[in-house]
């Protein structure tokens, strides 16, 4: 066996799995004020963007050959509210800035976020009841109208990110109703409730909000594959064109069976926790970054995803770049 691994050209030659800018999508934190930019603390090289900053930030992506950015809007305090209306507004952040971008950069794809968790005064994804429980179907209804602002304002793909039960089903019918035929729906079919999400809740602002709250009741217990297979099917028959599982280092058995038991496209979500993860172990000096995160990236497409969302995707372009 080692024979093919004495030479570069050998290793070349016989490397199974491979990375490309091609297979990465760059989430992104939107602003609502143009000109400003802000760190985010617990994720060391990302920053919340405003539309000035983030056009250079497509233009980037457009140049390593990305082909699609995730918009994730920063929503200020005074529009959050209990029934989050600002969730489909057509003046709304979010299609404000898929607008602006399709105008300037019209080959890069956009994915917006269907979720109202940035937009509710609790931090839950759905409308709450009297009790407090998420409910299932009036979250829906609010799904479909916020799917359908960004697929008018130009979104290519819409990704419903809650875990309610019928929306993939109700955001198809609604988008064929109104015209948006090749609109792109990308289900978080398999979103478990993890303990990774920390810093995306604080890089978007929900996670004051959610306080001690929690979100067991509608995404997935960490223990649970099969239950996963069953939640892809579920979204495949309503009329999802691909699926994410999320996350992504700590489920690759997931991947790994949602890819060969469906042979859909699917993706994983390298997400803000994982990212932060490496970073932080970099930033120390205890890991090589780029090693670690190549060989992480690495690890997802091996395990059967045919795109990854990371925030590593304008570092590891570059790395890819340099290396052809």
């Amino acid at each position: 066996m080692r024979r093919s691994r004495a030479s570069g050209f050998a290793r070349a030659l016989t490397r199974e799995t491979r990375l490309h800018p091609s297979d990465l999508i760059f989430p992104v934190f939107v602003l609502e004020r143009p000109s400003a930019t802000e760190a985010i603390d617990a994720m060391p090289g990302m920053q919340r963007q405003g539309l000035n900053a983030l056009l250079r930030t497509c233009e980037r992506a457009c140049t390593l050959g990305i082909p699609a950015l995730a918009l994730f809007p920063v929503i200020g305090p005074e529009q959050k509210s209990e029934q989050a209306e600002a969730a489909w507004d057509e003046q709304g952040l979010v299609p404000q800035t898929v607008r602006a971008i399709k105008q300037r950069f019209p080959e890069l794809g956009l994915i917006t976020d269907v979720a109202l968790d940035p937009y509710t005064a609790h931090g839950q994804d759905g409308l709450l009841d009297r009790d407090g429980y998420v409910t299932n179907d009036r979250t829906v209804e609010a799904l479909v109208k916020q799917a359908l602002c960004h697929a008018a304002a130009g979104a290519d793909v819409v990704a419903p990110s809650d875990m309610m039960d019928g929306r993939v089903a109700a955001i198809r019918q609604a988008l064929e109703q109104d015209g948006h035929h090749n609109t792109i729906i990308l289900s978080y079919a398999a979103k478990f409730a993890s303990g990774f999400y920390g810093p995306f809740r604080d890089a978007v602002g929900s996670a004051a909000n959610l306080g001690a709250g929690d979100k067991y009741s509608y995404q997935m217990d960490p223990a649970n594959g099969d239950e996963a297979e069953r939640e892809v099917a579920l979204d495949l028959a309503e009329g999802a064109d691909w699926v994410m599982v999320k996350p992504a280092l700590p489920y690759l058995d997931v991947v790994r069976r949602i890819k060969q038991q469906f042979a859909v496209p699917t993706f994983a979500y390298n997400v803000s926790g994982e990212y932060a993860m490496l970073k932080a172990a970099a930033e120390r000096g205890w890991l090589d970054e780029r090693s670690v995160v190549m060989e992480s990236l690495t690890s997802i497409r091996r395990a059967g995803a045919d795109a990854i969302l990371t925030y590593h995707a304008l570092d590891l372009a570059e790395w890819l770049n340099a290396s052809e």
